[in-house]
C-alpha cells in the first residue's frame, strides 16, 4: 500500500512544494485536485502537464491519481437539467482521464457532491441514468487510458445519488466496464453506511469491487483527530491484501495545514508499523495472534 495525501490540504503552496513537503513527512503520492492546479484544469498545455509530472518526480514521490474532480471550471453537473451542460461535463471526465494518465496516476475518484444533486424538477431516476451514461462515456475513456474510473458513494447531507457502497456497486454492474469501480472513504461510511469501514472492506474487497481507499475522521479531520479508530480498517485492508493506495483526504485542517498532513502521516504510519510487528510476532508464535495496535 502507498500512503498518499490529497494536495489540497498544502494548496497554499507551489506544487513543487506541496511534494517535496509531503515527501519529506513520509508520503509515497500524493493525490491531486484538479482545481488546484488551475482555474481551468481542463486546458493545461502539454508542457505544463510535463512541469507537474516532473515535479513529483524530483521530489521522489508519486501523483497516485485524481479526485474531487468537477469542481473547476464552473458550471460541470452531471445531472444538470440542461443537456448541453451534460454533453460539457462528458466531455470534461474524458479530458480528466486524459490528465490523470498524463500525470502519471492510476485513479480518479469522481465524488463531486453538487455536480451529482438531483435538481429540483427532475426525477430521481432520470438523474441516476444520467449519472450511469456519464460513467459509461469516462471508463471507456478510461479503458484506453488504462486508469481505473472510480465512483465514490457520499453522505445524505453532500448528495441524493450514490450513498453507499451497495448503491456504488450496483452503478458499476450496470455499466460493466472493467475501468469501472468504487472506493471506501472512511468518513462517509462513519456518517452513511449500517456497518463498519472494517465490514465493508471485509466484505467488499475480496469482490474487486473496491479499489481505493481515502482516510479520515466523520468529524472532517485527520485520522488520529477524532474518535474513530482507524486499525481495524488497516488490518482488514492488509488481511485482504489490498495493494492499492491509502489517500488522507482531511477537510478541516487542525492546527493548520503543514501540522495536519504531518500528524496524519506519523499517526497512520504508526499503525501500520503496529500491525507488521504484530504480525511478525505471529508468526514467531507459530501463527497465534497479537493483541498489538488493536484499540489504536
Amino acid at each position: 500500500m502507498r500512503l498518499a495525501l490529497c494536495n489540497e490540504v498544502l494548496r497554499d503552496r507551489e506544487f513543487g512544494e506541496q511534494c517535496e513537503y509531503a515527501a519529506a513527512l513520509g508520503y509515497d503520492a500524493v493525490e491531486v485536485a484538479p482545481f488546484t492546479l488551475a482555474d481551468d484544469p481542463l486546458q493545461l498545455t502539454p508542457e505544463r502537464r510535463a512541469q507537474i509530472r516532473r515535479a513529483a518526480s524530483d521530489a521522489g514521490i508519486a501523483i497516485s491519481g485524481l479526485h474531487w474532480l468537477l469542481l473547476k471550471p464552473d458550471g460541470l453537473s452531471v445531472t444538470s437539467s440542461d443537456a448541453t451542460v451534460r454533453r460539457q461535463t462528458i466531455d470534461a471526465m474524458r479530458a480528466l482521464v486524459a490528465l490523470c494518465a498524463d500525470l502519471g496516476g492510476r485513479y480518479l475518484v469522481h465524488g463531486s457532491p453538487l455536480q451529482r444533486r438531483t435538481p429540483a424538477g427532475v426525477d430521481v431516476s432520470t438523474a441516476a441514468d444520467w449519472i450511469a451514461d456519464a460513467l459509461d462515456v469516462a471508463s471507456r475513456a478510461a479503458v484506453d487510458a488504462n486508469v481505473l474510473y472510480l465512483i465514490e458513494p457520499l453522505p445524505r447531507d453532500e448528495t441524493d445519488q450514490i450513498t453507499t457502497l451497495e448503491e456504488a456497486i450496483a452503478l458499476v454492474r450496470r455499466v460493466d466496464s472493467p475501468a469501472l469501480a468504487t472506493m471506501l472513504d472512511t468518513k462517509s461510511a462513519a456518517l452513511a453506511e449500517s456497518s463498519t469501514p472494517e465490514a465493508l472492506v471485509r466484505k467488499w474487497l475480496p469482490t474487486g469491487f473496491i479499489r481505493h481507499v481515502q482516510l479520515n475522521d466523520r468529524n472532517r479531520r485527520a485520522p488520529g483527530q477524532g474518535a474513530d479508530r482507524f486499525t481495524p480498517v488497516l488490518r482488514a485492508l492488509i488481511e485482504g491484501s489490498y495493494d492499492g493506495d491509502i489517500a488522507i483526504e482531511p477537510f478541516e485542517y487542525a492546527p493548520d495545514a503543514s501540522a495536519c498532513a504531518a500528524r496524519a502521516a506519523g499517526y497512520i504510519r504508526g499503525i501500520l508499523e503496529a500491525l507488521d510487528s504484530e504480525r511478525l510476532e505471529a508468526e514467531s508464535n507459530g501463527g497465534d495472534e497479537s493483541p498489538a495496535a488493536s484499540s489504536t
